[in-house]
């Protein structure tokens, strides 16, 4: 960007001086040049025909030749058309690699006291289940989404959404209490989260029963199927006792609330092993139980504000038809809240906690409706960032052989996936003995965990976020093409290089002198290592980790092709062997730099 930044302000000084007319720099375009055509970068000449009054291809040798005189980056240079090809030289590249070395985070931007603060949440579980699956995408994209944003010089602060209310956990509680024999985390050796996730299967396996039953019953006494049906999942004993304990629980009942306590502290120190695992964190962690109440008294004073409606029944709406769209429940009839009164009430928590300039809720696309509405309704009760929320809104993801459905207990867990892959990175070190030989049990289990973890969270963040997407285990882990264990070879492929270096006695140059020597093939590297600032930008605009991904293999693919053609350690001269050194160096670093953006570890050695 360095080299770019130079050129577009000596073009702009160009067109005052050739032509006599002011240009702004976002009128300069520069793009890579074509393989086919001679040259490093391209500037397009027809936006500034209007001030040559010249044809395109006069224009452009004018403007070649001023760049030729006045910047000492630009080498020569020729025309195809109305496209100016610039050779940039030598000197610039060695000067934009001391550069790209000197700085641990090239291409990134530091947060300092006046950047805006940014809020992401994301994770959001139930606490009547273990994270499956669809927990992992929203995880790895939210984690890599706030990485993202502080590359891009923001403040940034993770959050997450508890639903710790209503009738899905009463349902575990319930169970738990009928068929559960004091059953514990400690004395079962399950997970909390798995244990109380059983106990959810089990309800619905005992009120599918009864329903079943029932409908029986109510046909054999005349009443048609459909309405026997509706009838039964209505009036099962199963269903009536969990309302029953929601009552109570919002009541505050001692013994209920006791209850949801302890079981709730168990799902959470499962939850915690799993996002561990996973390498994600937050730093704060709401809880709906908490928001609800918010939210009920926000629609309450939205109420008296005459920005909501009362009906006879004594619900409460918000009328949106004005902005194209429907009306929308806020409390039901009994005073009970729904989704979007606890994202209001989760809202006003925030805004008070933190200055929020900007608010990005990780979230599938089912729920685009919900938050197009959150967006109107937020703005309307006065929150400044209401109206400019972003739903970061991603596709669903699926196994080869089918959905999840987390209430048949078939659902892809989050913690077998995490031990599956594991395990298979480690089987495939294990078919590469040579490769860990001298190495620990200890360090060959990191290794495995740092591939396997690398191997799920690429394959799911490369895919656009915002497409459905099919994972699978077995071409997430394969060592070649685009996955994360082909990127973190050549990371640990390249400080195999530097720790031999270092055992030769060579030792990295701080700066390269500017007349040391680059072929086109080190100029092209070099040029894609400065693309690096122009991605995690890209990525922070269009809230894109797959931008990130794909930037990371482009650069891994362009460095192997390098190493392919050209010996590092075995160079020719001294002068070619500390140039190439410099340029594994800083490619291991941007590597390692981009995939910490994705949440992604990369080892030393594999």
């Amino acid at each position: 960007m360095i080299i770019e930044s130079n050129i577009s302000n000596k073009v702009v000084k160009a067109i005052r001086d050739l032509y006599g007319q002011e240009v702004p720099e976002k009128m300069v375009q520069l793009q890579k040049t074509r393989s086919e055509f001679e040259g490093n970068l391209t500037l397009v000449v027809f936006p500034f025909l209007k001030m040559s009054k010249k044809k395109p291809e006069d224009t452009a040798k004018e403007i070649g030749e001023y760049l030729l005189t006045n910047e000492k980056s630009v080498a020569n240079y020729n025309v195809v058309k109305g496209f100016l090809n610039l050779s940039i030289a030598p000197s610039a590249w060695i000067g934009l690699l001391n550069t790209i070395h000197a700085n641990e985070h090239f291409g990134e931007r530091q947060a300092d006291d006046q950047s805006p603060l940014v809020m992401i949440e994301y994770s959001s579980p139930n606490t009547n289940k273990p994270l499956h699956l669809g927990h992992v995408r929203n995880n790895l994209l939210g984690w890599s989404l706030a990485q993202i944003m502080a590359a891009n010089g923001n403040k940034v602060v993770k959050t997450n959404i508890v639903n710790d209310r209503g009738i899905h956990i009463c349902k575990s509680m319930l169970a738990w209490q009928k068929w559960g024999n004091g059953e514990t985390p400690e004395s079962s050796g399950k997970k909390g989260d798995h244990l109380i996730g059983d106990y959810y299967v089990a309800f619905d396996k005992h009120y599918r029963e009864e329903v079943k039953a029932l409908t029986t019953q109510l046909m054999a006494e005349g009443v048609g199927e459909e309405e026997a049906v509706k009838r039964a999942k209505e009036e099962a004993p199963l269903i009536k006792e969990a309302h029953e304990m929601l009552v109570r629980w919002e009541q505050g009942d001692p013994e209920v609330r006791a209850l949801w306590e302890k079981m709730n502290s168990w799902v959470y120190a499962g939850f915690d092993e799993t996002y561990r695992a996973l390498g994600v964190s937050f730093d704060k962690i709401y809880y709906e139980s908490e928001t609800y109440l918010v939210g009920k008294a926000k629609v309450e004073e939205g109420l008296a504000r005459g920005l909501f409606f009362r009906k006879d029944d004594n619900s409460v709406w918000a009328d949106l038809t004005n902005e194209g769209l429907d009306q929308k429940l806020l409390l039901r009839s009994d005073g009970t809240s729904v989704y979007m009164t606890q994202d209001i009430g989760t809202a006003d928590m925030r805004f008070k906690d933190y200055p929020i300039d900007k608010m990005i809720y990780v979230v599938g696309n089912e729920q685009n409706y919900h938050f197009q509405v959150l967006s109107l309704l937020l703005d309307r009760l006065g929150f400044e960032w209401g109206k400019d929320l972003v739903h970061f809104s991603y596709g669903m993801v699926e196994l080869p052989n089918g959905k999840m459905k987390s209430r048949e207990g078939t659902v892809v867990d989050a913690d077998d996936l995490i031990a599956t892959m594991i395990a298979d990175a480690r089987q495939m070190s294990e078919d590469k003995v040579n490769k860990l030989e001298g190495i620990s049990e200890e360090e060959k289990a990191e290794i495995a965990r740092i591939v396997g973890m690398g191997a799920l969270k690429y394959f799911i963040l490369k895919v656009d976020a915002r497409k459905n997407m099919l994972f699978n285990p077995e071409e997430s882990i394969d060592f070649n093409g685009n996955t994360g264990p082909f990127i973190q070879y050549t990371h640990a492929r390249i400080r195999s290089i530097l720790r031999k270096a270092a055992a030769e006695g060579i030792t990295l140059p701080a700066v390269l002198a500017d007349d040391m020597p680059v072929n086109e093939k080190e100029t092209d590297l070099i040029q894609k290592m400065n693309e690096y600032g122009a991605a995690v930008e890209q990525a922070g605009k269009d809230y894109s980790p797959s931008g990130i991904a794909n930037y990371c293999y482009e650069l891994t693919k362009q460095f192997n092709q390098f190493y392919h053609d050209y010996s590092i350690l075995n160079a020719n001269t001294e002068a070619e062997k500390q140039v190439r050194l410099v340029l594994a160096a800083n490619v291991a670093k941007i590597i390692r730099n981009g995939m910490r953006l994705l949440g992604i570890e990369v080892p030393e050695r594999m």
